[in-house]
């Protein structure tokens, strides 16, 4: 069993809304009203661009697992 784990950081920006980064994949970013609402759509970008890359290519980043944590530090 491989276990993989995405550390997901949220920042407030000045006008209110909030960002959350999945940071160990590069460029998956999502905005939100709330802090919670920015982090459940970074985690459902992350789980797009896993599956993408686990469907579409031989040699994945990701490669095959079957667990997957998100951290919210």
């Amino acid at each position: 069993m491989v276990n993989r784990k995405f550390t997901i950081e949220t920042e407030k920006e000045k006008n209110g809304r909030w960002l959350a980064e999945v940071l160990e994949l590069p460029g998956a970013m999502a905005y939100g009203k709330t802090r919670g609402d920015a982090r459940a759509r970074a985690e459902a970008l992350a789980l797009r661009v896993i599956a993408e890359e686990l469907e579409n290519t031989t040699t994945s980043r990701v490669s095959s697992f079957s667990n997957i944590t998100f951290l919210h530090p």
